[in-house]
């Protein structure tokens, strides 16, 4: 994994699931992790240096302040699912405006935004070149939940543009232990290459505004590898260990129909606004 010399990271939304996994795998000797999160995450486990702290991305105020002394921020905090839209627009939206503003506010080099699939979420198999869908193919959001997220990626620009801030928006596939449906075995990012995904971030020398593909070494991945791998980004997983456990003696024909063809799944087809469990 690649090393990075960052000190302090920021983790928004540290207690949510993606946060839960990153966390033990981005502790190391030296660094320490400022945790912040709505519901306050746990304290330090053997081997971390951890500050926690109980707030809102949308709370000016405690984000100014937990952005004090910081190195790097990896902003993960928001919905992460569709939801009333004005949900969306204060948490994830002006929330990440209030991420950036401290940053910049700050002085702090570097940023990472959890973006998604969904920014992009109407793009098809067919759509994709031989060598895969590239990570900073045009926005084409499958709901509101993904509109949010092409807006973060257009503040997380703006920002780099403005203020030189280096700020990478990693679309993320499927974040999870392990993949749970056919599709995912197309979307997946292990935990571990998530965290490798990270340190490239927090370690890529160039200043930059960059979008890369938040998915793990497939065999079925049809999303393009190539942004992630100019910032050292080299996964090591493939969802394909898990392929036959979740197939059976099913035949595989690769992706069948619009949730399994569409880069977002059944999210093109929720309603818009609906509050999802």
């Amino acid at each position: 994994m690649t090393e990075s010399k960052v000190e302090t990271v920021l983790i928004t939304g540290a207690n949510g699931g993606v946060g839960r996994l990153m966390r033990p795998r981005l502790a190391r000797e030296g660094r320490i992790l400022r945790l912040l999160d709505v519901v306050r995450p746990d304290p330090a486990a053997e081997g971390e240096a951890v500050e926690l702290i109980e707030a809102s991305v949308t709370d000016e105020a405690a984000m100014r302040e937990a952005c004090a002394g910081v190195d790097a921020i990896i902003h993960l905090g928001g919905i992460s699912v569709e939801a009333p839209w004005s949900d969306i627009l204060s948490v994830n939206i002006d929330g990440t405006r209030v991420v950036l503003e401290a940053a910049r506010d700050a002085g702090v080099a570097r940023v990472v935004l959890a973006s998604s699939n969904h920014a992009v979420g109407f793009y098809d198999l067919d759509d994709a070149p031989a060598d895969g869908l590239p990570a900073d193919v045009l926005p084409r959001p499958d709901t509101y939940y993904g509109v949010s997220k092409v807006a973060m990626e257009g503040l997380g620009s703006l920002f780099h543009d403005r203020y030189g801030i280096d700020v990478t928006a990693v679309r993320i596939g499927s974040c999870f232990e392990k993949p749970w449906d056919r599709r995912s075995l197309w979307t997946w990012m292990s935990p571990d290459d998530g965290a490798r995904l990270l340190e490239a971030c927090l370690a890529t020398p160039e200043p930059g505004f960059r979008m890369v593909w938040g998915i793990s070494r497939n065999t079925r991945n049809w999303w393009s590898m190539e942004a992630g791998e100019a910032i050292g980004y080299h996964p090591q997983d493939d969802s394909e260990a898990f392929a036959a456990e979740l197939l059976g003696d099913a035949v595989d024909d690769g992706p069948q129909g619009p949730e399994e063809r569409l880069a977002g799944g059944k999210f093109c087809s929720t309603p818009l606004g609906e509050h999802q469990k």
